[in-house]
């Protein structure tokens, strides 16, 4: 039975650069993500180039029986995967209580919600296959509270941590889990989050996707449990650590208040 990579997020950014590293690999995928053009050049081109196999479902993560579908669809089929790769996020910035509620939900349903759905759905077809690997993307902001963001970073608070506790729990079930934890990185979500980062153009702190998604692949082989590509992210990782909370919290919210145009 043919296996198969599944990459949510998968018609820009991290999630098509995480796919052409698979591809490059010779991974079969199912990329998933809501524009139907973009997933249907990305798959034609990945298989053109690669010679592998490149499926793809349009499905909105935020709509609940869209997922449910997707999973019916997945459940019912012969592609066995064992690699989920859960990238697909959503991020909003400035002051929670001026932000529209549909779009706060909708950010909890796919970067959270929607995930862990996909955790729990997959992760027991691929305990039952004998094993498989799950990635989840979360991100350096996982390692902190973050006003003005304040719940985009609390999502990927609970993405690291719910992840290394998966890690744990099925490992004896044959199953690796990882998280990721990029930095600033060169992609539309800063757009979509309305954020002006123009200022950090050009800036070694800004990483491009390829990169990232080159050092991320070589680390899921090695099984490493977080990964945090570049050491100027480790530090920004670590860096919550070494002060008070209190000044943590008070210069994570002044660069988000700056960057959010307040």
């Amino acid at each position: 039975m043919p296996r198969y990579a599944l990459i949510t997020g998968a018609s820009s950014g991290i999630g098509l650069a995480l796919a052409e590293a698979l591809a490059r690999r010779g991974r079969s995928l199912i990329l998933v993500a809501r524009q139907r053009d973009a997933l249907e050049s990305i798959a034609c081109e990945l298989t053109q180039r690669f010679g592998v196999e490149v499926l793809f479902r349009v499905c909105d993560l935020g709509e609940p029986l869209q997922l449910s579908g997707l999973l019916h669809e997945l459940e019912q089929g012969e592609r066995q995967i064992d690699l989920l790769v859960n990238n697909a996020g959503l991020g909003t910035s400035g002051p929670f209580l001026e932000q529209d509620w549909g779009r706060e939900r909708q950010l909890i349903e796919v970067n959270i919600l929607a995930l862990s759905r996909l955790c729990h759905a997959l992760g027991n077809a691929m305990a039952l296959q004998g094993g498989g690997q799950i990635l989840n993307v979360a991100s350096v902001a996982g390692f902190q509270p973050g006003a003005w963001m304040s719940n985009y970073y609390a999502s990927k608070a609970y993405v690291l941590h719910f992840s290394e506790g998966l890690r744990e729990e099925l490992k004896s079930r044959g199953i690796k889990v990882s998280v990721l934890c990029p930095g600033p990185t060169r992609t539309a979500f800063f757009r979509g989050a309305q954020m002006d980062v123009s200022r950090l153009e050009g800036s070694k702190l800004m990483m491009g996707a390829e990169e990232l998604a080159l050092l991320t692949v070589k680390a899921l082989e090695k099984n490493r449990a977080i990964i945090i590509p570049g050491w100027r992210n480790r530090l920004l990782a670590l860096s919550p650590r070494l002060a008070p909370r209190w000044l943590v919290r008070k210069l994570v919210a002044a660069i988000n208040k700056a960057f959010a145009g307040r």
